[in-house]
């Protein structure tokens, strides 16, 4: 399944959530900027809070996938895509540049963001958290966030993707409570492929559009 735009596919999967939560308190929390374009469209219609979750990946030398990630307030993950011995094994030889690429991460991760470098949890508790993404090719930007929200007092964890491969598929029904996917794709190629126009902002626009939201929310 293609789309026009990541707009497009906002509006989609907005339509659906909507049926179930309008009127519910929800907040909405974007994977990315691409997430957040099509996370706008979601809290437009539930007429929500919409807020950003940066990630940062380590990947080892030699290793395509990445072994770990570390969110914007520092909760770290492993992927679970490894075993507890290859983790242990790889963490052994490259734990010196494991602990370099958090300080990295964490520095870049800190220049993208506003405020004090984190989501305002007060906006997330006791809330219905629909976790947007605009396309999902592994299941592990989910466990990612899944790190990251853990501490908080959730009503629901909702995944909400146009797109995903069928292994992110699998680990949303491990993590989520309820889900939204609009196609499941088998030989997942690159989140852009699936969108006719390439329609994410740069990072500054995309803050603004936040903020506004948020704004008009309060």
């Amino acid at each position: 399944m293609y789309f026009a735009s990541r707009l497009q596919a906002g509006r989609m999967l907005a339509s659906l959530i909507a049926q179930k939560y309008h009127g519910q308190r929800c907040a909405v929390v974007a994977l990315g900027d691409g997430g957040a374009m099509v996370g706008a469209q979601i809290a437009q219609e539930l007429h929500c809070a919409l807020t950003l979750l940066v990630t940062g990946e380590i990947t080892l030398p030699r290793e395509n996938d990445p072994i770990a990630g570390i969110t914007q307030g520092g909760a770290m993950s492993y992927n679970h895509r490894y075993s507890q011995g290859e983790i242990d094994e790889q963490l052994s030889e490259y734990y010196s540049f494991v602990e370099q690429e958090k300080l990295l991460q964490m520095h870049q991760m800190n220049a993208l963001i506003t405020g004090d470098g984190t989501i305002d949890k007060r906006l997330l508790t006791d809330h219905n958290i629909i976790l947007v993404s605009d396309g999902l090719r592994s299941g592990f930007p989910i466990d990612l966030a899944y790190e990251f929200l853990k501490p908080i007092a959730l009503k629901k964890l909702i995944v909400a993707a146009p797109f995903a491969s069928v292994q992110a598929v699998d680990r949303m029904h491990v993590l989520a409570d309820d889900l939204y996917c609009l196609s499941v794709i088998e030989d997942y190629i690159d989140t852009d492929h699936y969108y006719d126009t390439q329609d994410v902002p740069n990072h500054d626009v995309v803050l603004k559009t936040i903020e506004h939201l948020v704004h008009d929310w309060k």
